[in-house]
């Protein structure tokens, strides 16, 4: 029997937090305070804007100073410049802009090896899933590996057969082979890095799933919107 919690137990996934939407483009601008709501403005709607927020005070901030005061003064993954790039802009080079309901990992480190952390979003609401780490002594390739096999988890234990993104040839590549192909040496430092990476391969080895791991097209789209903004 195929075993759907290895690589889940890894880490917790962060809890569902209270968000507030803002719709600046839909069918009824506003806030909304569950994405429900939100939804039947966006859904359907040619080029819609929106965006969600952690607390009702911000989102009030956002709408009210609209779509280009809002997205001009920010510079963070989910920024509008990004936005625009994948839903707004037209096909380019016949790449079809990304599927929204999915999930977008990304991972950072600070050096090589470094300080390693990854984190998943949902595209379609730009809400964090789950985010992981620092930890010591790390590569970012490793962490593009457990960032996709976390999403993976994820999605199994929610039953869910939406696709995941990574803009990572190599860590999709591991992921296929089940196995982290990596020269990382191994230090007293890193060793829960390595128990992720053996707990990841296991989860992998032993399980099966319907989602296609797809790589984002950075030159068609932008940005990651998981990307973590250090660049």
């Amino acid at each position: 029997m195929q075993n759907n919690f290895v690589f889940a137990k890894l880490v917790p996934i962060m809890a569902k937090e209270q968000k507030y939407y803002v719709v600046w483009k839909g069918n009824q601008p506003g806030i909304y305070d569950n994405w429900d709501d939100c939804k039947k403005q966006v859904h359907g709607f040619p080029k819609a804007i929106y965006r969600s927020f952690k607390t009702k005070d911000a989102a009030e901030t956002a709408f009210h100073k609209g779509i280009k005061g809002y997205y001009e003064t920010k510079k963070n993954p989910g920024s509008y410049k990004n936005k625009k790039s994948f839903r707004d802009k037209p096909e380019k080079n016949n790449i079809h802009p990304p599927i929204l309901e999915s999930i977008v990992v990304d991972a950072a480190c600070g050096g090589n090896p470094g300080p390693m952390e990854y984190q998943g979003i949902f595209l379609e609401t730009n809400e964090y899933l789950f985010k992981v780490g620092p930890y010591l002594d790390g590569t970012n390739n490793i962490g593009e590996f457990l960032a996709i096999v976390h999403a993976l988890g994820y999605c199994k234990n929610k039953n869910l057969t939406i696709p995941i993104y990574s803009d990572s040839r190599n860590a999709i590549l591991w992921v296929k082979a089940k196995k982290a192909n990596t020269k990382l040496a191994h230090t007293g430092k890193n060793d829960k890095i390595f128990d992720l990476i053996v707990r990841a391969e296991q989860w992998l080895q032993q399980n099966s799933y319907p989602n296609k791991i797809l790589k984002w097209e950075t030159k068609a789209w932008g940005e990651n919107p998981a990307d973590f903004g250090r660049k």
